[in-house]
């Protein structure tokens, strides 16, 4: 993340950093803002919105909207700073290993190097930009779970993840159908081990229903908003799971 993004601290005067955040520049038209972190004991003083001002006076100056992804704790605060709600999902959490049946697999495989420029371009038709730099990462940090679905001989759909301190995590699964977007998710269920977390669009409940008969356990949820412009960026119908709010 810092090493294409912008980190922005509010450091007090006794050396300790109470509060950090990082900018995403995703090509030209905007940046995901994400990662605003206070420390507990600083909280409620307003150095999330000094930072979050800071940044947002930087994106500005650049032209660029700022996009996140907020918990609704942090969607109070990112409304009062002019954001606007665009569209919600929900964390899903597996913490035991169990059977996951995977029905068709025949049309999910592993990613192949042949296989980037179709990936490539599905992805900016969803997410607005280009953010080749992060999939081909991802792609290294939990290979078990990167995987694309294939239909007539074409690529109907990709799925990435990485692994975390707490858990790995799904996402992003960018498909054209949501038969190939349950197919890719069985398969990087079945593949990867738990406890993991993915985050799925609320528009897609048949999912949400099946992912909760396997196990998965509701967490959160979460709103993407935006700032600067009048909504996401990209074809939302085509993304099923974000990359997480840290990534979008």
């Amino acid at each position: 993340m810092l090493g294409f993004g912008r980190g922005y601290g509010l450091t007090l005067g006794d050396g300790t950093l109470a509060a950090s955040t990082i900018t995403l520049p995703y090509g030209e038209r905007f940046a995901w803002v994400s990662m605003v972190l206070v420390l507990p004991e600083h909280r409620r003083k307003g150095y999330a919105s000094q930072l979050l001002n800071a940044a947002l006076a930087d994106l500005g100056t650049a032209n660029r909207a700022a996009i996140l992804d907020a918990t609704p704790a942090g969607r109070a605060v990112y409304a009062q700073e002019g954001f606007t709600d665009d569209w919600t999902f929900k964390r899903f959490s597996l913490q035991e290993s169990k059977p996951i049946p995977t029905g068709r697999t025949d049309d999910v495989r592993a990613i192949e190097p042949r296989d980037w420029p179709a990936i490539e371009a599905l992805d900016s038709q969803a997410f607005g930009a280009d953010r080749m730099t992060v999939l081909t990462n991802l792609a290294e940090r939990l290979p078990q779970a990167a995987l694309v679905a294939e239909r007539n001989g074409e690529l109907a759909g990709f799925l990435l993840g990485r692994e975390g301190r707490e858990a790995c995590q799904l996402g992003p699964l960018v498909a054209r159908d949501a038969q190939s977007a349950h197919a890719l998710l069985a398969a990087g269920l079945a593949n990867a081990k738990p406890p993991l977390y993915l985050d799925l669009v609320d528009r897609e409940s048949a999912l949400g229903a099946w992912l909760g008969g396997l196990g998965l356990t509701f967490q959160r949820p979460f709103t993407r908003m935006v700032h600067g412009a009048d909504h996401a960026p990209g074809d939302a119908r085509l993304v099923f799971c974000p990359a997480g709010p840290e990534l979008g």
